[in-house]
């Protein structure tokens, strides 16, 4: 069993009946009996019932987002993340009995808990973001949650201290509440009711999407997908009841990408769906080194008190 895996269990909830889930062996295991088989690449499924309707991104779409995160070209809006978390895991000690009691939530009588703080990243693809976060702060644990397997499978290997779940976040996070110090949603869709609800009082919630200004080079001759203008504003519509708002920052830089790198861009996003013989042309077209604008608001929320 991946070793962050058996460390998180104890964080993690049956998505049958919510008792804490206990490692076995290569078993994750709750009180009521109900047992999930960890996978021979490293990551436990936590999705019961019929079929989710989310897939996720497929395997190319991920090769080509690992391709691109692996070339430095993100790596400011990673570092942005990493300020806007880490303190936070940093100080955090995890969540106690007493903290839980202290925030007006009961614990299950056999439930432990983490002495090191811990965080989830939601819908995380590649783990790229969460491994910065873990690299930054040593005491921290992560969890990597996605509902594609392909992701899941890369996830287990993102870092030595995340552990790879895959889930459907839509239909409830499989985390214990308060137990988490942190969440982090990065161009992922997200579930503000379940994210506050596995938050510690004091944790953070930081989101991370594009502006309508990210890679605005590229949508025109390339006929990309477009970002809602709206999109700020609906995320804090998401959030309101749940969380208030502490910090906004805009992340925006100018990368030079070449055709291989813009391929890559095109490939691990919504856009990858339309592509052909008529994106390749396109690109083909472009000239070999094209200046285009990362940009990226970074929000950080906290719960509301309860």
């Amino acid at each position: 069993m991946h070793p962050a895996l058996a460390e998180v269990a104890a964080l993690l909830a049956c998505p049958e009946c919510g008792l804490p889930l206990a490692a076995a062996d290569r078993v994750l295991r709750c009180g009521r009996g109900h047992s999930f088989d960890v996978a021979k690449q490293g990551y436990v499924s936590l999705l019961t019932g019929a079929s989710t309707k989310m897939t996720g991104d497929t395997a190319d779409m991920l090769d080509a987002r690992a391709a691109f995160q692996g070339a430095g070209h993100f790596t400011p809006i990673a570092l942005a993340l990493v300020t806007a978390t880490g303190s936070r895991l940093s100080g955090g000690t995890g969540a106690t009995a007493e903290g839980l009691a202290v925030e007006g939530r009961t614990a299950p009588a056999d439930a432990t808990f983490a002495e090191t703080s811990a965080v989830l990243e939601i819908g995380a693809g590649t783990g790229y973001y969460l491994a910065h976060l873990l690299d930054a702060v040593p005491s921290a644990l992560g969890i990597a949650l996605d509902v594609s397997k392909p992701a899941a499978r890369r996830c287990a290997r993102a870092h030595p201290r995340a552990a790879s779940v895959l889930a459907d976040a839509w239909r409830g996070l499989p985390i214990g509440d308060g137990r988490l110090d942190a969440v982090l949603a990065v161009f992922a869709p997200r579930n503000p009711a379940e994210v506050a609800r596995v938050l510690r009082a004091d944790g953070r919630f930081v989101v991370a999407g594009p502006t309508p200004r990210h890679l605005a080079e590229l949508v025109g001759p390339l006929d990309m997908v477009t970002v809602d203008p709206d999109k700020d504003r609906r995320l804090g519509e998401a959030v309101a009841g749940h969380f208030e708002q502490l910090d906004r920052t805009v992340v925006e830089y100018s990368m030079a990408l070449s055709h291989s790198d813009i391929a890559h861009v095109v490939g691990m996003g919504p856009s990858a769906f339309h592509a052909g013989d008529r994106m390749r042309q396109a690109i083909a077209a472009l000239p070999e080194s094209v200046e285009v604008t990362a940009s990226v608001i970074a929000s950080t929320f906290r719960p509301v008190p309860r």
